[in-house]
């Protein structure tokens, strides 16, 4: 071998540790995602995984806080018009888009408003297609009246609309970049973090922004020096990756180690308490069953024996590790400024079950399907046998997932297990399910549920600007509920967050939102 062979190898000896001296020195979060993400466009964050990684890259005008309180973002305040039509906001000056060579010697310039009218118009864009475009179904214009204020008009109220525009797919971005091509894949955006490398099922990198704009007492945020993801499929050999402190969190339980890591109550093992730390937060999931409304349904009676005739604690002790609350209230969930102790839901009781049976004229000889997934299906089974102790003689169908959730959106299933995960925090997300302007296929409403006061209180609702008046309405809409047993509440979910000891700073809201900001390590 030569000389200048051997020097060559040196050098890169040398560079190369110098790179691994260099990467132990910085502070980097790693987690893992098993769906994998395939886009980093923020008009298409319509999943959990796309959603956390774009929020780390991308601001919109609002977000929220821990609580869902709404806060500013790229917005420093807003007004709102007296009949809740005009919000016009106040934009930072000193918001600037990661850099990029599309952009003049390279760097990043300032957000106005005007990127905002570019944003909104591109989301909405038929040929852009793009799944959160719903969001702005109640506007009727935006403009920029100059470069730090924007404009925007509803054509109805809409008391969700500040919680709607801290979605991601609200997100700001460069029009030069984005028309430069390839977005999806090579993003710009204005978040804490920035774009920095992506393989294919292997692993995605975002670095820290130096430029972000949001401090933290005097500090700049972020703290972290990076991001890095990575997309192992297996949920056991993530969770063996966490043990093993390559993994700094993982997010939800699985059934191949629940029992290894939490106790029935739901608690961490004692040989796990000084390793990890575990956050259970309310999550905006309601699991449910739900009964069709029309074409002969069950009779009120038996739809509330059904909702007396078994143990909601029993089950979540037993078959979720108490993870998550019986849905003993309406159904609007725990975590949501609405959610009311007050509305009174159904709890067990045998003989009120019994009771009811024996006043209807119902034949309990009748068999009643009950469909579902095979990912409930112990939960449907621990019903149908209790149901069966108050003689109802319930048959169980179980789907594939794809196929369930199409025999539930076209409103086929005459009593069927769901879910309703909340797309932002205001109660009308979860009521509008029942509004009998929103019977499938135009909406969400799969009971086919009609009843003139709910619909009355719905749109009384939509133009109520007072936050507690409007929490009073939604309350009598979920008494509605309860009352007419549309539904059979399970329990309201909760979502578990297991991280390293050596992580501070790090929370979470009813959403699952994935906020690494102020996040310490």
């Amino acid at each position: 071998m030569s000389p200048r062979s051997i020097l060559f190898i040196l050098g890169l000896v040398i560079i190369s540790c110098n790179k691994q001296h260099s990467n132990a020195d910085l502070s980097i979060f790693k987690y893992n995602e098993p769906a994998g993400i395939h886009t980093l466009d923020p008009t298409f964050a319509k999943d959990q995984a796309t959603i956390w990684a774009t929020n780390q890259l991308f601001n919109g005008l609002v977000q929220l806080d821990d609580s869902l309180n709404l806060k500013p973002s790229i917005s420093r305040n807003w007004a709102i018009s007296s009949n809740a039509l005009e919000y016009t906001f106040s934009l930072r000056t000193d918001v600037v888009f990661h850099d990029h060579e599309l952009f003049k010697d390279g760097i990043g310039r300032k957000v106005i408003a005007s990127d905002f009218v570019y944003s909104f118009n591109r989301l909405l864009a038929k040929d852009h297609a793009a799944p959160g475009a719903w969001v702005l179904a109640n506007v009727d214009s935006f403009s920029a009246v100059n470069d730090s204020v924007l404009f925007i008009k509803l054509n109805r109220s809409s008391p969700g609309f500040l919680s709607l525009l801290s979605m991601q797919y609200c997100s700001v971005v460069p029009s030069e970049v984005v028309e430069g091509g390839d977005f999806a894949r090579n993003p710009i955006g204005t978040g804490p973090f920035k774009f920095q490398l992506w393989e294919d099922g292997i692993k995605l990198v975002l670095r820290k922004n130096s430029k972000y704009f949001e401090k933290e007492g005097n500090e700049q945020l972020p703290f972290l020096d990076a991001i890095a993801i990575t997309f192992i499929k297996d949920k056991q050999s993530a969770f063996l990756n966490f043990i093993q402190g390559k993994l700094d969190f993982i997010s939800g339980i699985d059934a191949s180690y629940k029992d290894e890591i939490l106790t029935n109550n739901g608690d961490l093992r004692d040989h796990y308490k000084e390793k990890v730390n575990l956050q259970s937060l309310p999550y905006l999931n309601t699991e449910y069953l739900g009964f069709l409304m029309d074409n002969d349904p069950l009779p009120l009676e038996i739809r509330q024996a059904i909702n007396y005739g078994f143990d909601r604690v029993k089950m979540l002790k037993y078959l979720r590790n108490n993870i998550g609350t019986p849905a003993e209230n309406g159904f609007i969930p725990i975590g949501l400024p609405a959610f009311n102790k007050d509305v009174t839901g159904y709890t067990y009781d045998f003989e009120k079950a019994k009771e009811l049976i024996s006043m209807s004229d119902f034949d309990t000889k009748r068999e009643i399907l009950l469909s579902t997934t095979s990912s409930y299906l112990d939960l449907c089974e621990y019903i149908q046998n209790n149901l069966q102790e108050i003689g109802l003689n319930v048959r169980i169908e179980v789907s594939p997932p794809s196929t369930h959730r199409q025999l539930v959106a076209t409103s086929r299933l005459s009593f069927f297990r769901g879910s309703w995960i909340a797309d932002y925090p205001d109660a009308e997300n979860y009521l509008s399910l029942f509004y009998s302007k929103n019977f499938c296929p135009d909406g969400p409403n799969y009971t086919h549920f009609s009843n003139e006061e709910f619909d009355s209180l719905y749109e009384a609702s939509l133009s109520e600007i007072d936050l507690d008046i409007r929490n009073t309405i939604y309350n009598r809409m979920d008494k509605i509920l309860i009352d007419n047993a549309v539904v059979v509440p399970l329990y309201y979910d909760r979502v578990l967050r297991f991280s390293q000891k050596n992580i501070s700073g790090f929370t979470g809201n009813p959403m699952n939102l994935l906020d690494l900001k102020r996040v310490k390590k």
